[in-house]
C-alpha cells in the first residue's frame, strides 16, 4: 500500500526533520582534492576538441564547492575526470582520502539513477550492500538517512509509485547512506520544477550539514550554486578554464526560503554574474 500523501511531505513531518540536528552517525573523515594544471582533450573524426585547459584547484576537506559555467565548458568533463570515469590529456589529479577502509567517491547524476526493480530502502542501501556491510547495519543506516531526506514510511515503496523529487531524494539517500569521503553531484535537481527544487536544496543543505562531506556540485543556475555553496567557482566559455573564484558568506546553517532577499545573497549573486555574463554572451554569439 503506498503511503498517505505519495509525492508530498507534509508541513508537520518537514519541521520535525529539518529542525532537528541531523547526525549521521560521525561519518567519513572528508577529503581534500587537487587539481593542476588539468587538460582534457576529446578526438573526434573530424577534429580534436579541447574542452578543459589549464585547470588549477584545490578543494579542502569538508568544502562545498559549486561550479557554474556557461553549457558546453566542461563542468561534466571534470567532474568525470575528478569521479574517475575520464583520463585527462594532461595535468594531475590527486587527492587525500583520510580513511582507505571507507568509500572514496561516490557520483549523484542529473539523470535519475534509482533501479526500479528494488525498493525505495534497497536502492538506498545499495552502496552498502555492494561493500558487504552486513544486512541488520545496512538496514538501519538506509533507514536513518531516508529519515533525514523525509522518506520515513516509503521504505518499501517502489520508483515507479515515487514523484521525480522523491525518486531524486532516493538518490540522495543512496549517495550520503555510502558515506563517501568526498561527493560529487552532476545537476541533480535540474530536472525538476522550480519548487521542488527550494525543497530539495534545503533537504540536501540540512543533510549535508550533519556531515559536512566533500562536495562538488555542478550546476548552471547561479541562485542554488549560492544557496548550498561555501564557494563558487565561475567557469569561462569552452575550452573550460577557471575565471573566478567566489567565496560565499552567507552564514550557516542555511535555509533556503530565508535566502533571496538577503543583501549578501543579492550582492554575492550580481558579483558571479559579473563573472559569468561574458562567457554566456560569447556562447550565444558562437550559436
Amino acid at each position: 500500500m503506498v503511503p498517505k500523501g505519495l509525492g508530498t511531505v507534509d508541513g508537520g513531518e518537514r519541521a520535525i526533520y529539518l529542525s532537528r540536528v541531523i547526525v549521521s552517525a560521525t561519518l567519513a573523515p572528508a577529503a581534500a582534492c587537487h587539481v593542476r594544471d588539468l587538460t582534457k582533450v576529446f578526438a573526434t573524426r573530424l577534429a580534436n576538441v579541447e574542452a578543459l585547459r589549464s585547470i588549477n584547484l584545490t578543494v579542502v576537506p569538508g568544502e562545498f564547492l559549486c561550479v557554474v559555467g556557461p553549457s558546453g565548458c566542461g563542468k561534466t568533463t571534470l567532474l568525470n575526470i575528478l569521479a574517475g570515469l575520464e583520463e585527462p590529456t594532461s595535468g594531475q589529479v590527486s587527492f587525500d582520502f583520510p580513511r582507505r577502509d571507507l568509500p572514496q567517491r561516490s557520483v549523484v547524476f542529473q539523470e535519475q539513477g534509482v533501479f526500479p526493480w528494488m525498493s525505495v530502502l534497497d536502492n538506498a542501501a545499495f552502496g552498502l550492500r555492494a561493500r558487504g556491510v552486513p544486512q541488520r547495519e545496512r538496514q538501519e543506516t538506509a533507514e536513518r538517512v531516508l529519515r533525514d531526506v523525509g522518506l520515513a514510511g516509503f521504505e518499501h515503496v517502489y520508483p515507479h509509485q515515487l514523484s521525480g523529487g522523491m525518486r531524486q531524494r532516493v538518490n540522495l539517500a543512496r549517495a550520503f547512506a555510502n558515506d563517501p569521503q568526498l561527493l560529487l553531484m552532476d545537476e541533480p535537481f535540474a530536472n525538476l520544477d522550480e519548487q521542488t527544487k527550494l525543497i530539495l536544496q534545503d533537504d540536501l543543505l540540512q543533510v549535508w550539514e550533519g556531515s559536512r562531506k566533500t562536495v562538488v556540485f555542478i550546476t548552471h543556475s547561479v541562485d542554488e550554486a549560492i544557496r548550498v555553496a561555501d564557494r563558487i567557482l565561475v567557469m569561462t566559455a569552452r575550452p573550460g578554464r577557471v575565471k573566478a573564484d567566489i567565496p560565499v558568506t552567507l552564514p550557516r546553517p542555511r535555509h533556503v526560503f530565508d535566502l533571496q532577499a538577503n543583501p549578501e545573497f543579492v550582492r554575492i549573486r550580481a558579483e558571479v554574474w559579473d563573472a559569468l555574463k561574458e562567457e554566456v554572451l560569447a556562447l550565444r554569439s558562437a550559436i
